[in-house]
């Protein structure tokens, strides 16, 4: 049995510490979950209050959110060379949490129909979408990776969500992002990850 329970969806933010397990190198344990049943059970709701994926255990620890989860896999595993060198911490906290702050909100917030009105845009922590969104696209215009020419865990969530939202259409496809998002979809655990999420989506289609 491995020291780490990982619990998701394939069809989830899952796919995102899926990527960043692949990246640790450490043996994991899946456990998917389907949202209609088995998300919402007694069992996985004493883990997850929030009844929703992904989710990790580790050593008897449960951390949830996708970036939460990408920071402590990072520490708990120095080893994997993913967390940030004391010159790198300024950038690598910084615009981990702008993805997951910013820009997370203006994108679900546009897909949902909602922007705030120029008045209203002080209440609001991006502002409005297309200032979230040229703030990250001008660092990465600048930048390899978010800390400059090397990989960390910083990019797995960042790159996370310029690949899935240029792919879908919800952030737009400039230079600096679709350069980016080539970039990571290079590395080996990128690709394995993807692979294994994509044959349980598979599975789980097949059997109806």
């Amino acid at each position: 049995m491995a020291e780490i329970k990982f619990y998701t969806n394939p069809m989830s933010r899952g796919q995102i510490v899926r990527w960043m397990l692949e990246e640790v190198g450490q043996p994991y344990d899946t456990e998917v979950l389907d949202y209609a049943s088995t998300m919402k059970s007694d069992a996985y709701r004493a883990i997850n209050p929030m009844m929703k994926v992904p989710a990790i255990v580790h050593r008897d620890r449960t951390v949830t959110e996708c970036a939460a989860i990408i920071a402590y896999l990072a520490d708990a595993f120095p080893e994997a060379g993913l967390n940030a060198r004391e010159e790198e911490k300024a950038d690598y906290y910084r615009w981990m949490f702008f993805a997951a702050g910013p820009i997370e909100q203006a994108v679900t917030n546009k897909a949902a129909g909602f922007e705030p009105s120029p008045e209203k845009g002080r209440m609001f922590g991006y502002g409005n979408f297309d200032l979230a969104v040229t703030t990250l696209a001008d660092h990465l215009a600048g930048n390899a990776y978010v800390c400059g020419d090397r990989f960390t865990a910083a990019d797995v969530y960042v790159g996370s969500q310029v690949i899935w939202g240029t792919q879908f259409a919800t952030l737009p496809s400039l230079p600096p992002f679709v350069a980016y998002s080539e970039r990571l979809g290079t590395r080996d655990a990128y690709q394995r990850g993807k692979a294994i999420d994509a044959q349980l989506i598979a599975e789980i289609q097949a059997a109806g």
